[in-house]
């Protein structure tokens, strides 16, 4: 599904250049539960946000689903995004001022999905996520965890291929943090390609496989040998 090839990233300024991803190649493949850990400024949240269309590579090529997409327009960039890709930030990143029905409702918006057929969509996402009895809430009425709840629910109503996380349970108590691996590996025993940047070693070893970046190179990785990668002769 995702393929880099000596993808490097430089912030530049006036006074000084920063280096934050250097050479990375990588492999992910489809229904793969992947985790990126290394220190902070190390360069694992430069990397999601390449691989999710948020950000440009400075150099080398970026694949996904086997089309070249490193020199593509913002344009071209958040079509792409729009029914592929789903994000889960550590922050929640929902509106406040909409209600829980209308963040994950968003996406669809974006789609042209016909009001009637939202509703239907989103009602079962709540009910999925256990979050249905606060669909009017507002975020700043829900607890961390069901804020996060929302957020994953926002990431999955366009059933992405691949959903994107960046510190998911940072801001989170261990009990809410759970839930949310949970949610995130029953989404992969269904088939969705996870990329997840953690600290946490105990969430990562969850994953198929580790990616360790340091001073933005990958310098090792561990793999669980009983992942079987899914075949489509589509990806």
């Amino acid at each position: 599904m995702i393929r880099t090839e000596n993808l490097s990233r430089i912030f530049q300024t006036d006074l000084i250049e920063t280096t934050a991803l250097q050479h990375v190649n990588l492999e992910v493949k489809k229904g793969e539960f992947v985790a990126i850990m290394g220190p902070s400024g190390c360069g694992k949240s430069t990397l999601l946000n390449i691989l999710g269309l948020l950000d440009c590579a400075s150099a080398g090529q970026y694949f996904f689903d086997g089309t070249e997409v490193t020199g593509l327009s913002e344009k071209q960039r958040t079509l792409l995004r729009k029914g592929n890709m789903g994000f889960v930030f550590q922050s929640f990143n929902l509106i406040d001022d909409l209600n829980v029905f209308e963040n994950v409702e968003l996406p669809l918006v974006a789609l042209g999905t016909s009001r009637s057929k939202r509703k239907k969509m989103v009602d079962e996402m709540l009910e999925y996520m256990q979050i249905g009895h606060r669909r009017e809430h507002f975020p700043r009425q829900l607890s961390g965890g069901q804020q996060q709840r929302v957020a994953v629910a926002r990431a999955l109503i366009t059933t992405p291929k691949l959903i994107l996380a960046d510190e998911p349970t940072g801001n989170l108590d261990s009990q809410n943090g759970e839930q949310v691996m949970q949610m995130l590996e029953k989404l992969n025993t269904g088939g969705t390609t996870i990329i997840m940047v953690t600290h946490s070693l105990n969430h990562a070893e969850r994953a198929h496989r580790i990616i360790n970046l340091f001073d933005g190179k990958i310098i090792t990785e561990q793999v669980d040998r009983t992942f079987q990668p899914v075949y489509n002769l589509n990806n």
